[in-house]
């Protein structure tokens, strides 16, 4: 019986930790929908959610959470098909996790886990996600919104 509680505990831990908005895919593919080169899917200047919307929390050149801020600590994340880490989509060349940092794991093109490589993780198709924080979630849950349309409320 405790195992069976244990078991059930740590199910609900592990999928409560982690909320995560999906911004597209890190593509160059202009036809693909959810492509950020496709001007009128994931890559819409006037989606709110794009990160090619210099308005928007994700394209915003002033926003923490933006891919276009030089300064952001909180950018938006890369992961491949299988689910592997794969860098912080940033313009910022001093963070260790940005893909703009030439000397780090995610930005040299001679790393095997960087998109500047043709070799290495460029040769996947990359998601774009942004991890909301759970004491967001637990308030968005509090007041019944639903956290896929969080950035849109916040």
């Amino acid at each position: 019986m405790i195992e069976i509680i244990l078991i059930l505990a740590i199910t609900i831990l592990f999928t409560s930790i982690v909320n995560a908005e999906d911004l597209g895919n890190y593509s160059s593919n202009p036809y693909d929908s959810d492509s950020t080169s496709n001007p009128y899917g994931a890559g819409s200047p006037s989606d709110s959610d794009s990160i090619n919307n210099p308005y928007g929390t994700y394209g915003s050149p002033y926003s923490n959470e933006s891919a276009n801020n030089p300064y952001a600590t909180d950018a938006p994340k890369l992961y491949d098909q299988e689910g592997n880490y794969r860098g912080k989509l940033s313009n910022n060349p001093y963070d260790p996790d940005s893909i703009s940092n030439p000397y780090g794991k995610y930005g040299s093109p001679f790393s095997p886990d960087s998109v500047s490589n043709p070799y290495g993780a460029a040769a996947h198709i990359l998601r774009i996600v942004q991890i909301i924080p759970m004491e967001v979630v637990g308030t968005l849950k509090a007041n019944k919104i639903h956290p896929a349309k969080a950035r849109k409320v916040i």
